[in-house]
């Protein structure tokens, strides 16, 4: 097998388990254009988490796959702009278990990620900023509160 049929592969079995148990609220499916089926482009939907300020939102997400998937992660992408302080004004996020050289591993699953990226939109890391702007609000606030 390719490293690209490995990757399909493993995205196949994904979207079966994805299918068979995902959590409330959340929305993970390969892109269809024309009928047919990208296995490496996945269009996703983000619930905010109840109890925070971001309960009631519904936050589309993309997650581009490689060929070297699962070897590395896959890029996610909210729209451009997004404002939050660990997203890039790209829309890229960043977070721990996506950077191919810390946090990630192999056995990370579309649910883990997704759920880990839902998990940072009310808890952001400070000590990882990708955009000024959302940096320095959560920062203003957080040491208003302490």
């Amino acid at each position: 097998m390719s490293g690209g049929g490995i990757a399909r592969g493993r995205l196949t079995e994904e979207r079966k388990a994805w299918r068979k148990n995902h959590p409330h609220g959340f929305v993970a499916k390969p892109e269809t254009k024309d009928g047919s089926v990208n296995l490496m482009i996945w269009e996703c939907i983000i619930p905010g988490k109840t109890g925070t300020d971001w309960e009631g939102g519904y936050f589309p997400l993309t997650l581009y796959f490689s060929e070297d998937y699962p070897s590395k992660p896959p890029k996610c992408k909210f729209p451009q702009g997004f404002f939050h302080p660990n997203v890039y004004p790209s829309g890229t996020v960043c977070l721990s278990i996506l950077n191919e050289d810390n946090g990630w591993r192999p056995a990370i699953t579309v649910k883990q990620i997704l759920v880990g990226i839902q998990d940072l939109l009310d808890q952001p890391n400070p000590a990882d900023p990708a955009q000024t702007d959302g940096y320095q609000l959560f920062i203003q606030v957080l040491y208003w509160f302490i």
